[in-house]
């Protein structure tokens, strides 16, 4: 979510979902560089990704239906990259645990990220931001394994002393690839706003940095054929976040990383997020050193809240680019 709105920060409002959604994915499709990957083809190791949903009562229901859809689906496993309720709450362990409940009706593993909205946004509900992200580790990140009727078995960064209370910090290989999700969040990622949230920010980007490095180094050494970086923030690559005087900007770090991490690497990048509710893809990094798009490194959008859908990613290890995507539209609904 971004700061300070229950909206989507950009784009045209639109108050009907199905509407809104085809005219995302039209506008992805007319844009020629917003589309860089190809469709999934059925050949691939399949997955599911979602994100900012749900934020109502309508959009539990709606959330029902499509968790009916993706269970028709072969998929290896579904990735939610966070925020399971609006920025303004509710923040509840009721709202919580409801919705624990309700993702277990995945036949597939499910592995979901803490979001903005789901505990340093708490605090404008009257929750204790950190309370509420212990919440969210107890809930969805409690052993070593996702959640969901079959589960994946996870290697968490808390297996290190030294983050021991990062549970949500996760990775998996699958298809020849390393899945590396991350707590990194919308609200200009907790920085700026309290003297102890901006510690919290430190001490987090800390444990995120680390991961990468090492999930990466592991790639590298194992020679898997890409990565994909999961987190819940839009890292405001086009520099479009507005913030008050004096509030430094709480994702130059991660920004940096994440190129410095695709220059090295070479191989594809998938980086998907959520927070900005819009689908779309793009590749946004350039190189500094010769002011080049970086080609392997692409971004994808999830849809999210007042859109109720997912995205259909795939794998395939020897076509050039490795990554497929594509969204999931039901029968019938076309741009």
């Amino acid at each position: 979510m971004r700061p300070g709105s229950d909206e989507p920060a950009t784009g045209p409002r639109i108050t009907d979902s199905r509407a809104l959604w085809r005219f995302a994915l039209l506008a992805a499709l007319l844009a020629g560089c917003a589309t860089p990957l190809p469709d999934v083809a059925s050949k691939d190791l399949l997955f599911g990704l979602i994100g900012d949903v749900p934020y109502n009562g309508v959009q539990v229901r709606q959330l029902d239906a499509l968790i009916d859809d993706m269970n028709a689906e072969n998929l290896a496993f579904v990735v939610h990259v966070g925020d399971i309720t609006s920025g303004r709450g509710p923040c509840t362990d009721a709202w919580f645990e409801a919705r624990q409940r309700q993702y277990q009706r995945l036949h597939h593993p499910l592995i979901l990220l803490p979001g903005d909205n789901d505990w340093l946004d708490c605090h404008r509900s009257g929750f204790d931001p950190l309370e509420r992200l212990d919440k969210m580790r107890q809930l969805f990140h409690s052993g070593d394994s996702s959640i969901g009727q079959r589960t994946l078995r996870l290697e968490r960064q808390s297996s290190n002393p030294r983050y021991a209370e990062y549970r949500e910090h996760v990775r998996w290989i699958a298809g020849n690839v390393v899945f590396i999700g991350l707590n990194v969040q919308g609200s200009n990622n907790n920085l700026g706003r309290t003297a102890a949230m901006d510690v919290e920010y430190r001490r987090r980007m800390d444990a995120v940095l680390a991961w990468l490095d090492e999930s990466i180094a592991l790639a590298a050494k194992n020679r898997l054929a890409g990565a994909v970086m999961l987190a819940q923030a839009d890292p405001n690559f086009e520099g479009r976040d507005r913030r008050r005087p004096g509030v430094a900007d709480g994702f130059e770090t991660f920004r940096t990383a994440l190129r410095i991490h695709a220059l090295r690497f070479r191989k594809p990048i998938l980086f998907v997020h959520g927070d900005t509710h819009l689908y779309g893809q793009d590749r946004p990094l350039v190189d500094p050193a010769t002011g080049r798009t970086i080609e392997n490194f692409v971004r994808v959008v999830v849809p999210g809240s007042p859109q109720v859908r997912w995205i259909r990613g795939g794998i395939n290890a020897t076509r050039p680019g490795v990554f497929a995507v594509s969204p999931a539209l039901p029968e019938g609904d076309l741009p």
